[in-house]
Formats: C-alpha cells, structure tokens, sequence
C-alpha cells in the first residue's frame, strides 16, 4: 500500500507516488487505458500532466470522463502571455473531458526573460488566477527543470502565494552542494507556508550524452529493479515530499512496485554502492 500524505494547503490527501503522466504523450489509446488501470490498482489518486505532453492530455481524457471523481487532476501550461495561457487552460481541459483540474502549474518557468513575462501585467499568472476565479481550476503551483530551478522558485513563492512547487530531486543531484543547500531553503519556505513538494527524475542514471535513446525519456533511467527500489526509497524516504513517475509506460510498474515495497531511506553507503555499480551522474551540471 503506497502511503498518503496532505498535499500541501490543498485539502487532499495525495498518494506519494503522484503519476507523471508524461508517459502517456506518445503512446495509443489502448497503451493508455491499461496503464491507467494499472495506475488504479496501485491506488494513485494524484495525476500530473502538462499541455507540451505531446497527446498526453487526449489519452486521459476518456479515463479521466469516467473517474473524474476518484484523483487530483493536475495540468500545466508553458506558455507566458495571459491570453494564450488561459487558452492553452481551456484547451486543457477540453482534451482532459473535465470543467476543472485541481491544479494549474505555470510550466517550467526558470528562464529569466520567461519568468519577468509571466509575472508582469498581462503575464501567464493572470491566466491562472482568473481561471481559479473561474472555477476552472482550484489551485496554482510552479515547475522547473536545472540547476537554478529552486533558487527561482524562492523567488517566484515571494512574487506569488504557490500551492505548489516542482523540481528535480535525486541522489546525484544531492551531491551538488549548491543544489542541496538552495533546495533545503527551498523545502524550509514551503514546510512554513504549507506548500506541496512535487519532486521528479528519482531513477535518473545520466544524461543519454551520445548513447542511443531506448525509453520514452529525456535522460537515461534506471531500469534494473533493484537499483530503481534503492533509488525510489532515497526520495521517499525524505518526509513529506512526493515523487512524479517516470515517463514511459514499461517503466512504470517497476516504480510502482518500488513504492509499494518502500519502507525506509538507503543509507550513505548504499546509496554511494548504488551510484559507483551504475556510473550515476547529475542530469544537470
């Protein structure tokens, strides 16, 4: 039984396994709909998708009509204009077969000149909180990717009262110690306000550098069960924060799996067995 845990100041008890549903943007509707119920079977009530996610939302879209009900739905939108925000929102849930998502997450917003955009007048954040003033949506939180993703989220939580936060954690990115250091500042603010921690990219092995591609994923993953079940409990074994599936779909039983077998964080000695037998590195340097 994979545990829950309040998200946030939301109201909702989330599953700390929340479903990436990136994994969904390239496959068929069939592929989609078994995985949805696997997803089901391992009791996940919180599903994270985005509107870059290729067909992502379309593939949800007949599930989410039939069991709208049973999850915390979360979308997001990358764009940075309020205009074309709020039509990428309404177009979002279009695609998704609902009225309303229970969060809306500006999308990837580290970019500097992206980030003054969205919190100017006329800016993406506007979108979001007329769309919440709507009713369309219930919540609104931020993501990022890269080095500089907590700090800019530190800086965006002062901008704007976030529900939520989303950011890469892992075991090589913890041993960047200005990574580390930015995002315990990071963790502190939000544990203070109550904001939810979303996490991503917990079976990171490398960057695929020259090696060929062969996941549905922008880095190299794990993929042997046990290096995926130490590399799981390292992130879940830090309280209170929730990690994102991985997006490809084979992939997905064997981090379900390891979540439902977690039971406590990997020590030092493990986790540096874990990162030598693989030859881990950051995603991001």
């Amino acid at each position: 039984m994979i545990p829950v845990h309040p998200f946030g100041r939301t109201g909702h008890d989330s599953t700390r396994i929340l479903f990436g549903a990136a994994a969904l943007s390239v496959v068929t509707q069939d592929e989609a709909d078994q995985t949805m119920e696997l997803v089901r079977q391992h009791g996940i009530n919180h599903i994270d998708t985005a509107a870059s996610y290729g067909d992502s939302e379309l593939r949800l879209g007949p599930w989410v009509e039939q069991h709208r009900d049973e999850v915390f739905l979360a979308t997001k939108t990358g764009e940075r204009t309020r205009d074309e925000a709020y039509a990428e929102i309404s177009r979002s849930l279009e695609r998704l077969r609902t009225d309303h998502v229970d969060l809306i997450q500006l999308h990837n917003l580290v970019d500097e000149d992206e980030w003054q955009t969205a919190f100017a007048p006329g800016g993406a954040l506007e979108a979001a909180i007329q769309a919440r003033d709507e009713g369309m949506v219930r919540h609104i939180g931020v993501t990022g990717h890269g080095l500089t993703v907590a700090k800019q989220h530190l800086r965006s939580l002062e901008q704007f009262d976030f529900d939520s936060v989303l950011l890469p954690y892992n075991y090589p990115m913890s041993r960047n110690t200005a990574y580390l250091d930015e995002f315990e500042a990071l963790a502190q603010v939000c544990a203070e306000r109550n904001v939810a921690v979303q996490t991503i990219k917990s079976i990171t092995k490398a960057p695929w550098g020259d090696r060929q591609q062969t996941t549905n994923t922008w880095y190299e993953p794990l993929q042997d069960q046990d290096a995926i079940d130490t590399a799981v409990s390292w992130v879940l074994g830090r309280p209170g924060v929730f990690l994102n599936t991985v997006g490809d779909i084979h992939l997905l039983p064997k981090v379900l799996d390891a979540a439902e077998r977690f039971t406590a964080r990997p020590d030092d000695e493990a986790m540096r067995r874990l990162e030598s037998t693989w030859e881990m590195e950051p995603l991001f340097a």
